[in-house]
């Protein structure tokens, strides 16, 4: 299982989702461009001292990032407020990527086509959405407490 961050620009939500990987035994991938230098002391505080126990891969561009991924045959799924499939309803597997999209403006076009499903964390509604931070946790576990014990 791994998570991937599209062009993320807020670096505290970047550095709690690393330390979340890094604390569940996940890979991560940031996808450039970030909003933010890898430097950058907010990210590295909300990281802590966990950012040297997590596996962080950079790709450079969103093509870079396809090719490794279609290269290796890992299935995309995008978390998205734009879907319709319940992402407790989704069949996980342990090669799966969960993406999560960038933080003022989600993934373009080329990213939604590329996905393999599109998922949602139902919310209630007139609200807007859920701390992306928030939404890696929830769909990590769901993920994690699947493909751990695939018969429940």
């Amino acid at each position: 299982m791994q998570i991937a961050l599209f062009q993320p620009d807020i670096p505290q939500n970047t550095g709690t989702i690393l330390r979340l990987c890094a604390c569940l035994g996940l890979a991560a991938h940031i996808i450039e461009p970030a909003g933010f230098p890898v430097s950058d002391r907010a990210f590295r505080r909300a990281g802590m001292d966990y950012l040297d126990h997590v596996s962080i891969v950079r790709h450079d561009s969103w093509l870079k990032f396809e090719e490794w991924r279609t290269g290796h045959g890992y299935r995309l799924l995008l978390f998205t407020t734009k879907a319709a499939t319940d992402y407790r309803d989704f069949r996980y597997q342990t090669s799966d990527i969960l993406l999560f999209g960038r933080e003022s403006a989600g993934v373009t076009d080329a990213v939604v086509e590329a996905a393999d499903a599109r998922l949602v964390i139902p919310i209630k509604a007139g609200l807007r959405s859920l701390n992306v931070a928030m939404s890696a946790a929830m769909a990590a576990g769901e993920a994690l407490r699947q493909t751990r014990n695939p018969h429940v």
